[in-house]
């Protein structure tokens, strides 16, 4: 049997009597602690999953102690330009003994996409069919009164009825190449 716990932003595979370092929690050496945020449980073939959390699960331990773990080295260099940074780090870590693993009832039920659902009861359900749209003759469009006649109607109009000319070609006129410069170095005889 095993579980997977969530704590600290960091997921875990935990079992009964396991040694876990995990990031330092507020809770003093010989306290019990329990994990409420259970993310899968296996049970002899039996897999519980969450949707994200089972529901009622709960892992419980012991610190053992909380300590910090080893040095890190944090160096900054830019080279050729005097810069130079040495830092060190500890992370403090709590680290715990696992006791128990308490399975809920029942997990979460799974959510199945809305789309697969809609799919598979369109397929079972027999196809309506629709009612056709009644078609409507076409009827004579009516003519829109004209506009006043004005100076600038006028001259569009006349623009419009005024037959169009053919686009002439452009002749594109190439420079002839010119004759290459006479080199100024002599020729000895």
């Amino acid at each position: 049997m095993f579980a997977v716990i969530k704590t600290g932003g960091k997921q875990y595979k935990v079992q009964v009597g396991d040694i876990l370092h995990i990031e330092k929690l507020t809770v003093e050496e010989g306290q019990k602690l329990t994990f409420d945020q259970v993310l899968l449980i296996e049970d002899n073939g039996k897999t519980l999953i969450g949707t994200p959390f089972i529901e009622d699960a709960l892992v419980r331990a012991e610190v053992v102690e909380n300590f910090k773990d080893k040095k890190v080295i944090v160096f900054k260099k830019k080279r050729r330009k005097q810069y130079k940074k040495k830092r060190g780090h500890r992370q403090e870590l709590t680290r715990i003994k696992v006791e128990e693993i308490i399975p809920s009832a029942k997990a979460a039920p799974k959510r199945e996409p809305a789309r697969a659902a809609e799919k598979a009861e369109k397929k079972a359900a027999p196809k309506e069919e629709k009612p056709k749209r009644a078609v409507k003759p076409k009827e004579a469009k009516e003519e829109k009164p004209k506009k006043r006649e004005t100076a600038k109607t006028v001259k569009k109009e006349a623009v419009e009825k005024t037959p169009k000319k053919a686009p002439t070609k452009k002749k594109t006129v190439t420079k002839a190449a010119s004759k290459p410069k006479k080199s100024t170095v002599r020729k000895e005889k």
